[in-house]
């Protein structure tokens, strides 16, 4: 976790960490080990940081990880669709564009959860989200949205030895896949 300070101000949090499935590493860069790789999982910066923030942010992550785990070869995050903006973030932060997959997610009162809150019996059902799942499951709303995929390599040498093409940048709004 890193927070982000801003005039000394904590306005911001990056958490990075493994995958959903953590062994799926090698999947996306064939050969990957677990400590060979990390996932941008969740970042929230207050509305008051400064324009241009959470690229800054995420630049700032990189060279940090860069020196405190040099073991990590590249960076996969996702941007999904109920933003609409569909990774500008990452696009600024000169990661690259892999494609995207569809997920579920479902709605109650106006929050969000991955189709995994829903699916699951073990220990992340005592988890707030699968509290508010538990509470509020009648009253779900499915959604199936896209979620794409985004690539930062330490070094252009890890990037071949990757599984997914490379692709242009989806446009913001509704995302229309190339045929």
């Amino acid at each position: 976790h890193l927070g982000v300070f801003i005039d000394g101000d904590l306005l911001g949090v990056l958490q990075f960490g493994y995958a959903m499935n953590p062994a799926s590493g090698g999947s996306v860069v064939t050969g990957t080990a677990n400590d060979e790789y990390l996932e941008l999982n969740r970042m929230w910066l207050d509305d008051f940081a400064p324009h241009c923030s959470e690229s800054r942010a995420i630049s700032y992550a990189i060279k940090f990880i860069r020196r405190a785990y040099p073991k990590v070869r590249w960076i996969q995050s996702f941007a999904d669709e109920r933003c609409g903006l569909n990774g500008k973030v990452y696009q600024a932060a000169n990661f690259g564009f892999y494609g995207h997959h569809v997920s579920t997610f479902w709605e109650i009162d106006g929050e969000y959860y991955h189709n995994i809150v829903a699916t699951t019996e073990d220990s992340r059902a005592d988890t707030a989200a699968g509290r508010a799942w538990a509470a509020g499951k009648d009253r779900a709303v499915r959604h199936d949205l896209r979620q794409f995929r985004y690539l930062f390599f330490m070094a252009p040498r890890f990037a071949k030895r990757c599984a997914h093409k490379q692709k242009p940048f989806p446009a913001a709004g509704p995302y229309d896949a190339p045929e």
